[in-house]
């Protein structure tokens, strides 16, 4: 099936394009939101302009829409960027990184019924900390980009996903009670190299904002060949 991927540039949506494709269907482009509002209950936000090197090194088209981020409205400019990727494409669904969100996962279906498009959602109940352990198996080289709840500070920023880094999340989420994979808005973060990536991308400045425990930090990018 000939698929479009709600793409944030983050370790969900990156890893169910990565799945999709494993299952077989053809990945026809990436459709990226940038809202204005930080605070967005849809769209990832933070390094969200960088989407546009990933794209790059993963050789698909990209489709960008700018949204307020406005709660229900931002709705329709996701409708908006779908309906041109399928219209420039003709894609027939689409690839979506829901792993518990209902919020969004039935924003989005209903969006596709609309469309009479499939919604292909390859983590959707997935067991995060599977999640987190198939992202290293596969290879994903990702970096946490943001953190907005306790115990996290700005300490993590720029902290790779790797085993020390799950199992520190086991201990936290056994106190906190947090999700482990950040599906709360807990974390985010930006994936540098996966098997998609025809070559990898590296920081070139980091800047750091924030209080508490409540922290973003913004990166510049480029591309470089993979080790």
């Amino acid at each position: 099936m000939k698929l479009g991927v709600l793409f944030s540039g983050g370790k969900d949506s990156t890893l169910a394009a990565y799945l999709a494709k494993k299952e077989g269907h053809e990945l026809i482009c990436l459709i990226s939101l940038i809202s204005s509002n930080e605070h967005s209950y849809m769209f990832h936000t933070p390094n969200i302009s960088k989407v546009k090197e990933q794209a790059e090194v993963m050789n698909i088209p990209l489709i960008t829409q700018k949204t307020e981020g406005k709660k229900e409205f931002e709705l329709s400019d996701l409708e908006e960027a779908i309906q041109k990727a399928k219209d420039k494409f003709q894609i027939e669904g689409i690839v979506t990184g829901a792993i518990e969100s209902v919020y969004q996962c039935s924003r989005i279906e209903k969006i596709c019924e609309r469309l009479e498009l499939k919604c292909v959602n390859p983590l959707w109940k997935k067991n995060q900390f599977t999640i987190l352990q198939n992202l290293i198996d596969y290879k994903f080289k990702v970096i946490i980009t943001g953190v907005f709840a306790e115990p996290f500070n700005s300490d993590w920023l720029g902290r790779p996903l790797d085993k020390d880094f799950i199992e520190e999340m086991k201990e936290i989420h056994e106190v906190y009670r947090i999700n482990p994979a950040g599906e709360g808005g807990e974390l985010e973060t930006f994936v540098l190299d996966c098997p998609l990536f025809s070559e990898a991308l590296e920081i070139t400045d980091r800047k750091n904002f924030g209080e508490k425990n409540s922290w973003r930090m913004d990166i510049d990018v480029k591309i470089v060949k993979k080790d």
